[in-house]
């Protein structure tokens, strides 16, 4: 038990510190090798982690924590409800974080995410939600469809 009283610091790459119980941080697989490794003696920095994903990142690890007693249908419902909660741009920084930090259970979220809003879109449609621009000439994109026809083949 004296493992979830150690407290963890994290630096963000702007600055922000945030002081953490161990048993939250090692949701992070990174970071939990960086304990065993007894590299985690002082702050651990985090370059490319501001500190509003950071934040929330460890408001997910602590729910699981937390939750770890609830039964898997309660479990599901708060991941939905925070999942629910993050605008496009923010998931895209949460899904970088999450692979980066090891977050497993974080990163299947937010892809799974991306998935949902992306399933029955046409690549078109597509392009429009993730503002993604068709670098491709008419040629190229037909000889693609043509040798790719069963990505094609969605529903609205």
């Amino acid at each position: 038990m004296a493992s979830t009283l150690k407290k963890i610091i994290l630096k963000s790459c702007d600055g922000k510190i945030l002081e953490v119980e161990e048993a939250v941080a090692v949701q992070s697989q990174m970071i939990k090798n960086m304990i065993e490794d007894d590299c985690a003696n002082e702050e651990i920095p985090l370059p490319d982690i501001t500190g509003e994903i950071l934040s929330m990142i460890i408001e997910y690890c602590k729910m699981h924590v937390d939750g770890e007693n609830n039964s898997n249908n309660e479990l599901i419902a708060r991941d939905a409800d925070f999942i629910t909660r993050v605008d496009l741009n923010t998931l895209y920084y949460l899904i970088v974080a999450a692979n980066f930090l090891n977050v497993k259970s974080l990163l299947d979220l937010t892809c799974q995410r991306v998935a949902d809003i992306i399933k029955g879109k046409s690549p078109e449609e597509i392009r429009l939600t993730f503002n993604i621009k068709n670098d491709f000439t008419p040629e190229e994109e037909e000889e693609i469809r043509k040798k790719n026809a069963w990505a094609f083949d969605y529903k609205d």
